[in-house]
């Protein structure tokens, strides 16, 4: 129902005939998550057997404008909401890549559980989001360490209103266990790449994507425990969105990129 919505927004509310529909998928999903995709786009007016997926991180790369098409090696890491992608691309598909569902919601999750327990502090997912992006960091910096935020909530033992002064550092230190999740998903994928795409990727660098890029010092942190550059994305939000996009317009260019080949229905 979703998708028959925007499907029609887009189209100014018409009735339109059959439809081509590439959707984006994490890398990691199911055979049943990719049947299920599948029926959704058909249920909002594809046509049968024009329903492509492709995997997330290659849209992204597309997105952000990496040469995916070229024999040279790309990695990108997505960080998204539910999951991490990382993938090092070459001639249109993955040579490895890995899903791993730790990103910006497990970020969030963890700010919260800090809050109860050393502060003592029941604060909802919208407070924890606003915290993670106002003094939220993931590298010590001079002006990372100086961030500091009134944060509201309820105090667990009196069960009344209170106001705690936070400092960025231990907003940091929060966020460790999950930071160190997706710092390790990103040196497992370097470590299983041709020697010759390693070699590519140190000359170009790492691309970041999704939301979770934009957390303030996460490229640093990267760059110091892979020893390799790391460039965020002109458009981390919409990244995903515009390579499904430029996959449409140029649909015979990319057709290798999707998961699993086309899927016919």
């Amino acid at each position: 129902m979703m998708l028959k919505h925007f499907i029609r927004r887009v189209h100014g509310g018409r009735n339109i005939g059959a439809l081509r529909v590439v959707v984006g998928i994490p890398s990691g999903v199911t055979g049943v998550e990719r049947r299920a995709v599948i029926d959704a786009a058909i249920q909002a007016g594809a046509r049968e057997g024009d329903v492509h997926l492709i995997e997330e991180p290659v849209a992204a790369a597309i997105g952000a404008g990496m040469p995916v098409t070229e024999a040279t090696g790309s990695m990108i890491v997505d960080i998204g909401g539910g999951t991490t992608e990382v993938a090092v691309l070459s001639l249109r598909g993955a040579v490895a890549s890995e899903s791993v569902r730790v990103a910006g919601d497990e970020l969030t999750d963890s700010i919260s559980q800090y809050m109860k327990k050393v502060h003592n502090l029941v604060i909802g997912d919208r407070t924890a989001e606003d915290i993670k992006i106002r003094i939220g960091s993931a590298y010590p910096t001079h002006d990372n360490d100086d961030a500091s935020l009134e944060v509201r909530g309820l105090h667990l033992l009196s069960g009344l209103p209170r106001t705690v002064l936070i400092k960025g550092p231990e907003i940091r230190e929060s966020m460790i266990e999950p930071l160190s999740s997706i710092v390790e998903a990103v040196k497992r994928t370097l470590e299983r790449i041709p020697p010759e795409l390693a070699g590519d990727i140190v000359d170009r660098g790492i691309v970041l994507a999704g939301g979770g890029a934009l957390l303030k010092g996460l490229d640093k942190l990267i760059s110091h425990e892979t020893g390799i550059v790391v460039h965020i994305a002109d458009d981390p939000l919409s990244c995903v969105a515009i390579g499904t996009g430029r996959v449409l317009e140029d649909f015979e260019k990319y057709s290798r990129s999707f998961s699993n080949g086309t899927i016919n229905v």
